[in-house]
């Protein structure tokens, strides 16, 4: 369902006059910075966000999470602001803020009522160009990043499980470590590697400044040129154009792990938007997502949930925005009774009965209908706007192309479907992980007893 709500994030502003997007204004700085700014006039508010093109998967080995440490240090001490200023300073004129570390992007955002737009410009801009890591608070923080990977992964068995099927799902990429890193690098950080990391990185060539809300271009253009424009460009480091890789081979992880229930992860490496040959290619493997698991009408719900009653849970997604290369997966959870090597036999079956007969006009116009009904909530705010369009700019592409989305997906037929499954969804480009719970020796149970 990840993709689908992808695509209404991207639809929702279109809809239902598809093709009509609000006032939107892109233009550059000699610096290298760009700005989108996005007008929505039905409030007096305004977010600001400031995103950076680097995530880990840029992260060399021995620096995993790197990009994520330095999302927190950009919290603390700068040339003008000494630790908790920046939050104080925010919370003091009704603001929120707070920031966020993906595979491709560090995004950092504040909400105001729309008079302080200023502050926020020059908050981001003094966190732009006068960042200062002192090494005691450095110190302290990777103690925090430290518990926080403690609470959220290595103390969460599910967690736990996806990380490591992660590092089999796209091998020898960026994509295999995990966001926050791995706790042994963790462990050994130091305040030089996150200098260097801002440094690298955090110019303003590599950056998008996004504005949504209560704001006009005339009025935001003095304001972005006073605080970004005396920042110095720097120089971005190259990267190679994004293609897509050679089948993997097929993957099979077998854990044991404290989980309640046995879990099947299932993952197939396949082109994103950026690296597919031919754009429409994203589109139909969005539909095939879509008619693997689009809802409650959907094959994997109908047919393996419902009708043989062999998973008590599954889902499938297509994550084709990104960088670099795509993957399609399924989980699921058996009921009781039912092997996971049985319930992987079920979900393969489904798949070659897809990849052998096209599937009716009408499940495809279900699928449509679900993205475009998305609308309704999914961008109505205007935080939801900003994010679009930064998050399209992060991945490469146009923040236009929302306006293109539905007739794309109309152009999508049953045979094309079809034709994805057989190409895409193969043993070679499959990785398969199967979770089983631990099973307590007697003497655990004797101790347990007593």
């Amino acid at each position: 369902m990840r993709t689908l709500w992808l695509l209404a994030m991207l639809l929702a502003s279109t809809a239902p006059q598809a093709g009509n997007l609000p006032p939107t204004h892109e233009w550059t700085l000699d610096n290298g910075l760009t700005v989108i700014v996005r007008e929505d006039h039905r409030a007096p508010v305004v977010t600001v966000m400031l995103w950076y093109r680097v995530g880990s998967i840029d992260e060399p080995a021995g620096m995993t999470g790197i990009s994520h440490m330095l999302e927190h240090m950009m919290f603390k001490n700068t040339t003008h602001l000494a630790p908790g200023d920046y939050t104080s300073l925010v919370s003091r004129f009704g603001g929120q803020t707070n920031a966020f570390t993906s595979y491709e992007y560090t995004g950092y955002y504040q909400q105001y009522e729309a008079s302080r737009l200023p502050l926020a410009l020059e908050l981001e801009a003094e966190r732009m160009a006068n960042l200062e890591i002192d090494a005691e608070e450095f110190s302290r923080e990777v103690q925090v990043v430290s518990e926080e990977r403690r609470q959220r992964t290595d103390d969460n068995p599910n967690a736990l499980a996806w990380e490591k099927f992660s590092g089999i799902l796209r091998p020898g990429t960026g994509y295999a470590h995990p966001i926050i890193g791995w706790r042994r690098e963790i462990e050994q950080y130091h305040p030089d590697q996150a200098v260097a990391w801002y440094q690298q990185w955090y110019a303003p060539g590599n950056a998008v400044l996004v504005i949504a809300g209560d704001v006009t271009r005339e009025q935001v253009s003095p304001l972005v040129e006073q605080f970004f424009a005396p920042i110095p460009a720097g120089t971005v480091p190259f990267r190679p154009a994004p293609r897509l890789a050679d089948p993997a081979g097929s993957r099979h992880l077998d854990l044991v792990l404290p989980v309640q229930v046995p879990a099947l992860y299932m993952g197939w490496n396949v082109p994103s938007l950026a690296t597919a040959s031919d754009k429409h290619t994203f589109y139909v493997l969005s539909m095939l997502a879509g008619v693997l698991d689009g809802g409650s009408s959907a094959r994997i719900e109908t047919n393996l949930v419902r009708g043989q009653r062999l998973a008590a849970g599954a889902g499938a997604g297509y994550s084709g925005l990104s960088r670099g290369d795509g993957v399609f997966t399924v989980t699921a959870t058996p009921v009781p009774g039912v092997s996971l090597a049985s319930l992987q036999h079920a979900i393969e079956a489904e798949i070659a009965r897809l990849a052998e007969h096209p599937p009716a006009p009408a499940e495809l116009d279900r699928v449509r209908a679900q993205v475009l009904s998305g609308h309704v909530f999914g961008q109505d705010s205007v935080f939801g706007q900003a994010m679009e369009l930064g998050y399209l700019a992060m991945i490469g592409e146009d923040w236009r192309l929302s306006a293109e989305m539905a007739d794309a997906l109309a152009r999508v037929t049953p045979e094309e479907v079809s034709a994805a499954a057989r190409e895409w969804l193969v043993p070679a480009r499959r990785a398969v992980a199967h979770v089983m719970p631990e099973v307590a020796s007697p003497a655990d149970e004797e101790g347990t007893h007593e």
